[in-house]
């Protein structure tokens, strides 16, 4: 017997479903890109076939944070910089359950940086939508690791002296096997990326630009856009890795130049951690939410698999 029968049952799913009986009044300013995210999450589940039973959403610290309030999921509100690891072990627990992280640019490239590397380096089957709105908006405008260089905020009034990080290059760099960046002012390509990355096989990383009107008026609205796979300017071999980081390194380049790029930039088939856990014997093919249900299981400790100090 399981307590997760819902996952994999066969149904029409509604968009509806993934919004909250009680819906709560969002505290997001009016104009927030974060709107665009939720929207884009609820149009894109129910295209992939997952009801709300069969979804866990996990969220950092920051405006981001509120997005599994307003979405009708499993959900996890974890501290600064920390959904990745509890997302990770939700996945591996039961491989079943589509697993979400979210957390704004801070919380993911900044506080959770070492996090979101090793995540990306392992592989997990996870998708991880990164609210890139470059700035720290929840605790009022200081500069964040995607801050453009000469941006003013209480943090840094004279302007930062630091050229920003580069979220999509630093993915590539370390392992994510899909890596795309779209943008609020762009629903239907949100909805879409959104979608490819749910159903990809591995760490699917979505770098969202997510425009703050409240604390962030340098970066306008993210407009006019350009969608690198409907444009004849830009033609590259998404498989191909160095194609890819070149593509990459343009597109983080012209954004603080007025060129905002967008689109899908790279995508790799290779394992994800758990298939190569599951193929060297170290888990079994029996997820561990199922295995409590066993009541002839006997459990093994770690203890029991390691040799004592001698």
């Amino acid at each position: 017997m399981s307590a997760f029968n819902a996952i994999g049952e066969s149904r029409e799913i509604d968009r509806d479903e993934f919004t909250p009986g009680l819906e709560p009044q969002p505290t997001w300013c009016p104009g927030c890109g974060d709107f665009s995210v939720l929207k884009a999450l609820k149009q894109a589940l129910p295209e992939v076939g997952k009801s709300p039973d069969e979804v866990l959403t996990v969220t950092g610290i920051g405006c981001s944070g509120k997005l599994n309030s307003y979405l009708e999921t499993y959900g996890f509100h974890t501290i600064h910089g920390r959904s990745l690891p509890v997302a990770r072990a939700a996945k591996l627990a039961n491989p079943g359950l589509e697993v979400i992280a979210a957390g704004g640019d801070g919380d993911g490239y900044g506080i959770g940086g070492n996090h979101f590397i090793h995540t990306a380096r392992e592989n997990h089957d996870m998708t991880y939508i990164v609210f890139n709105n470059e700035v720290f908006g929840l605790t009022k405008g200081q500069t964040s690791p995607t801050s453009p260089k000469g941006h003013k905020s209480k943090t840094q009034p004279t302007g930062s002296a630091k050229s920003p990080l580069r979220p999509l290059s630093l993915a590539l760099t370390s392992g994510a096997s899909y890596i795309a960046r779209t943008a609020a002012v762009n629903p239907n390509q949100a909805k879409e990326i959104i979608k490819e990355a749910i159903e990809h096989d591995g760490f699917a990383h979505v770098d969202f630009l997510t425009q703050c009107p409240t604390w962030n008026k340098d970066a306008r609205q993210y407009v006019p856009y350009v969608d690198i796979q409907e444009s004849d300017d830009y033609e590259f071999d998404r498989t191909d890795r160095q194609e890819a980081a070149e593509m990459m390194y343009e597109t983080e380049s012209a954004l603080y130049e007025g060129t905002v790029l967008t689109g899908r930039y790279y995508v790799d088939d290779r394992p994800t951690y758990a298939e190569e856990k599951i193929a060297t014997g170290e888990m079994t093919d029996t997820p561990i939410v199922e295995q409590y249900f066993d009541d002839d299981r006997e459990w093994e400790r770690s203890y029991d698999l390691l040799d004592r100090h001698k």
